[in-house]
C-alpha cells in the first residue's frame, strides 16, 4: 500500500510503501532518481545534509540502479561514506544526462521537456534529469543539454517564454552520435567505485596484495574487492559473477609457480572482457616464462616486488581508468 509524502532527501513531493516491518521507510522519489530505502536512524542523520551531500547521496543511489539494485539502501554507514566521495566530472556527468534521456525515451526520436524555472506542474521530467546528472539546479541540466548538443549527441531546442507562465521550455531530443556515444559507455559501470582483484591466493602473496594491489587501487579513488579463498578452475561461482559485474575494471595477475597456471584467472579475466570490462593484467618478473601462450598477446605489468607493483599499477589505472569516485588515499 502506497501513501503520499515527502522524500527523505530532498523533500520534494514522493511516494511511500509499506516497509513490511523494517525500521526504516521505502521511498519512491524521481528527485532521488527512483526507489530507496532509508533506515530510521539514517532518517534522522540526513536532517542536516548540506546540498552537496545531498548530491552525492542521490550520486549513490542512481549508481546502484545502475548495477542492478532496484531498492538502494541507505544506512548510517552509508552517509558516513560520504564524506570520502567526490562531485563526479562535466563529463561524466554529460555521459549521465545521455543515460537519463535513453531510459525517459520510450521510443527513438521522443523529445523530453522541461521547463528552464521549476514548474510545479510538470515537475518529473527535470527531476528525473537533476537527479541523474549531479545538478542542483535547472541551469546546470540546461549546461549539461548545451554540452552534449555541441558534440552532436543530442537537439537541445530552447522555446522561449513557450507557456501560460512566461517560462522557457527546453526540449532535449537523442541523436545518432548519442547513441552512438551509449554503445560506447554500454558494458563499463562507469557509477562503480569497485576495483575487482583476480589472483593467485597463496600466503607468499597476501603481501602483494595488501602493500602493492590494494593501495594503487585505493589510491586511484576505487574500492579494492578480492573474494578470499575463492581458488576455481573452470567454473566461476555466482558471487564472484555478480562482484565482477558490479566493477569498474578488473586487475589480474598470472604470477602461479611453473606447472600451476592459475586457472581461474584467466576465466574471471576472459569474463570481464566479454562484459566489456577494462582488464588490467599483472605478473611477477619470474613468472612472465609461464603465461599462457595464448594470453602473451596482452600487455602485462611486470613487477618485482609489492613497492614496484604499487607504483606501476597506480600510473596504468590513472592512464587507463582514471580517477575514482572515492577520495584518494
Amino acid at each position: 500500500m502506497s501513501r503520499d509524502g515527502n522524500c527523505v532527501i530532498w523533500g520534494t513531493a514522493a511516494t511511500y510503501s509499506d516497509p513490511d516491518g523494517r525500521d526504516g521507510t521505502e521511498v519512491n522519489s524521481n528527485r532521488a532518481g527512483g526507489k530507496y530505502f532509508a533506515f530510521g536512524s539514517a532518517t534522522k542523520q540526513m536532517e542536516g545534509l548540506d546540498q552537496e551531500k545531498k548530491i552525492l547521496l542521490t550520486d549513490h543511489l542512481v549508481g546502484q540502479r545502475r548495477l542492478g539494485v532496484s531498492c538502494p539502501e541507505i544506512s548510517t554507514t552509508t552517509l558516513d561514506q560520504l564524506d570520502a566521495a567526490r562531485k563526479l566530472s562535466p563529463a561524466s556527468r554529460a555521459d549521465n544526462l545521455l543515460l537519463a534521456l535513453n531510459a525517459m525515451s520510450a521510443r527513438l526520436g521522443d523529445v523530453i521537456k522541461f521547463y528552464a524555472i521549476d514548474n510545479k506542474k510538470a515537475p518529473e521530467n527535470i527531476e528525473r534529469l537533476l537527479a541523474h546528472t549531479s545538478s542542483a539546479s535547472n541551469s546546470e541540466v540546461i549546461t549539461l543539454a548545451e554540452y552534449c548538443d555541441e558534440r552532436g549527441w543530442i537537439t537541445h531546442k530552447k522555446l522561449e517564454r513557450s507557456n501560460a507562465n512566461g517560462n522557457d521550455v527546453h526540449e532535449l531530443m537523442l541523436r545518432p552520435p548519442g547513441y552512438s556515444r551509449l554503445e560506447e559507455m554500454q558494458g563499463t559501470n562507469t557509477q562503480s567505485s569497485q576495483g575487482f582483484v583476480a589472483m593467485w591466493f597463496a600466503r607468499p602473496m597476501d603481501d602483494i596484495f595488501l602493500k602493492g594491489i590494494k593501495p594503487a587501487i585505493e589510491g586511484c579513488g576505487y574500492q579494492a574487492m578480492r573474494i578470499d579463498k575463492k581458488e576455481h578452475i573452470e567454473k566461476i561461482d555466482d558471487q564472484i559473477i555478480a562482484e565482477i559485474r558490479r566493477s569498474r575494471f578488473l586487475v589480474a595477475d598470472f604470477t602461479s609457480d611453473a606447472d600451476k597456471p592459475r586457472g581461474g584467472v584467466y576465466y574471471e579475466a576472459g569474463f570481464a572482457e566479454g562484459l566489456g570490462i577494462p582488464v588490467i593484467r599483472t605478473c611477477r618478473e619470474d613468472s612472465l616464462d609461464y603465461v599462457h601462450f595464448d594470453t602473451r598477446q596482452f600487455n602485462h605489468i611486470p613487477w618485482k616486488d609489492a613497492v614496484d607493483l604499487k607504483e606501476k599499477l597506480t600510473t596504468r589505472i590513472s592512464a587507463v581508468i582514471g580517477d575514482g569516485p572515492n577520495e584518494r588515499r
